[in-house]
């Protein structure tokens, strides 16, 4: 069996689906537009350039889920979803996703966007894996309100490497078991986990990336 890990945002989706979640709760009018517009395209400034601190993204990112109750935060991803995320999904990535599901890789989403946004992404790719940055709820509990903090070790940089790696102990498996390890991404971000796997795929790279790649030999994709 082969692995195939895919990044989300900017390379399965020709857009940042946690910006795009910030510019919504903008136009739905569930926080403050000059504030949370200035600091949400602050926050995606730093992670383009390589600069972002996660944990005060993070505190950013998640309070919005904390604020409402999960029937009301539901209804506003279900929305989400149609207005914005299923118009951007193209057909040349999903043939990319079929090609692995069809020929029985191990698929998963690696990704550091929250797993509240993420999830219904996922799955209208197909994949029944994703790798996310988890909102931690009340208790612990998976069905209880958010407390605007993260569960665990954020999806971000090198921590895309230690959760893929208990993910795949999860599964009873671990990256030797693998003839060949793949990872799409479009970001700079994401070479730990780029120089981890044996078949690193820049997919629409971003300028950084694409240097790299090019000066290492990878393979690079442009998708969109």
């Amino acid at each position: 069996m082969n692995l195939a890990l895919f990044d989300l945002d900017h390379t399965l989706i020709p857009t940042d689906s946690d910006h795009e979640w910030g510019r919504f709760l903008v136009r739905l009018g569930v926080v403050d537009e000059e504030t949370y517009r200035r600091k949400n395209d602050e926050f995606y400034g730093h992670y383009k350039a390589g600069t972002l601190d996660i944990q005060a993204f993070l505190r950013f990112a998640l309070a919005p889920l904390a604020a409402h109750p999960r029937e009301r935060l539901d209804d506003w991803r279900g929305q989400f979803m149609r207005e914005v995320i299923d118009p951007v999904i193209t057909p040349q990535a999903r043939a990319l996703v079929y090609k692995h599901l069809e020929a029985g890789d191990l698929c998963a989403i690696v990704t550091a966007t929250n797993s509240f946004v993420t999830a219904p992404i996922t799955a209208a790719f197909g994949i029944k894996h994703l790798i996310a940055t988890e909102p931690a709820t009340v208790d612990g509990k998976p069905d209880s309100a958010y407390t605007g903090d993260v569960a665990g070790i954020p999806s971000f940089r090198e921590g895309k490497i230690a959760r893929v790696e208990a993910w795949l102990k999860s599964q009873g498996t671990q990256w030797d078991a693998f003839e060949t390890t793949t990872f799409y991404s479009d970001s700079a971000n994401d070479l730990p986990l780029l120089e981890k796997v044996s078949q690193p795929v820049a997919t629409n790279p971003d300028d950084r990336l694409r240097h790299h790649a090019a000066a290492a030999g990878w393979r690079i994709m442009d998708l969109f």
